[in-house]
């Protein structure tokens, strides 16, 4: 039987998502804890929607594991909960507290947390006031020294929004596709002062969304005109002028799916390599 598991987690402590062998992850303890809830005899395998980096932190993380039914069944044991309150609250039981299960639930016909997720939405934060910074926010805010013109980094971020190859913005992985559709991308400075991106797309290279932020960031600093990130885009290779921004800036913020009839289809739709449509004559 699927599941469907929807977390949160605060990213500081751990090395990334992935579970690599005697470093502490998420995908390790989140693993762990299902198989020991459910009385397995080896951790239980999750896909998750989004990998995250090391210090990445996640509001709306999703997975799915396939579990065996009858386990689950027991779970609420004489309680009179049904089976997924009581995952999720054995969960919480079993859990580190900066991981937090939000809901346990039976996962639709045709549900693949990676693959049949519509978009993913990130925030960035910045902090360009060091007097302003507020230190209960330093795990998720990165503070830099210059004032910066949020209404020039909106503008360049927006001129990278579209079907593009993201090659400038990724580190390739033999036989990848770097093609991703940009659905959004902007930036507004909040009411505590603090500048944030919000950033979506249909699917993210690896640090893609951290050298997206790199890209605008000396822009709003005046060291680049509004037309550098979308320059770095057509290049369509690493530049050594755009670094990857620190990784506790970043959260995940939502997953979204399509409507439960469509979700094997959508999931068949992403696996497929994606190309650039050949330019029009």
């Amino acid at each position: 039987m699927r599941l469907r598991i929807d977390l949160a987690y605060d990213g500081t402590d751990f090395s990334g998502w992935a579970a690599q062998p005697g470093l502490r992850t998420v995908e390790g303890e989140l693993s762990s804890a299902l198989a020991t809830v459910l009385r397995a005899p080896a951790p239980v395998r999750v896909t998750v929607a989004g990998r995250t980096d090391a210090g990445v932190h996640a509001r709306g993380q999703v997975v799915h594991a396939d579990v065996d039914d009858e386990a689950f069944a027991q779970l609420p044991g004489r309680s009179d909960r049904g089976p997924e309150e009581a995952a999720r609250t054995r969960l919480t039981g079993v859990l580190p507290a900066d991981v937090v299960v939000r809901s346990v639930r039976r996962a639709p016909t045709g549900f693949d947390a990676r693959f049949s997720a519509l978009q993913r939405r990130y925030r960035y934060r910045v902090c360009d006031a060091p007097g302003g910074m507020d230190p209960l926010r330093r795990r998720d805010t990165v503070l830099v020294r210059d004032r910066l013109d949020v209404e020039a980094m909106d503008t360049a971020a927006r001129g990278l929004v579209g079907l593009h190859d993201f090659a400038a913005f990724c580190k390739r992985r033999e036989g990848a596709s770097t093609v991703r559709t940009l659905l959004h991308y902007a930036w507004a400075r909040g009411e505590d002062g603090v500048l944030e991106a919000s950033v979506v797309a249909d699917a993210f290279c690896h640090s893609m969304v951290r050298a997206l932020v790199g890209a605008v960031v000396p822009v709003g600093e005046g060291r680049h005109p509004v037309g550098f990130p979308r320059e770095v885009l057509l290049g369509a290779v690493r530049d050594p002028r755009v670094r990857v921004m620190p990784a506790h800036g970043l959260s995940l913020e939502e997953v979204r799916y399509p409507p439960d009839e469509e979700l094997a289809a959508r999931a068949e739709e992403a696996r497929a390599v994606r190309v650039l449509p050949p330019p029009t004559p």
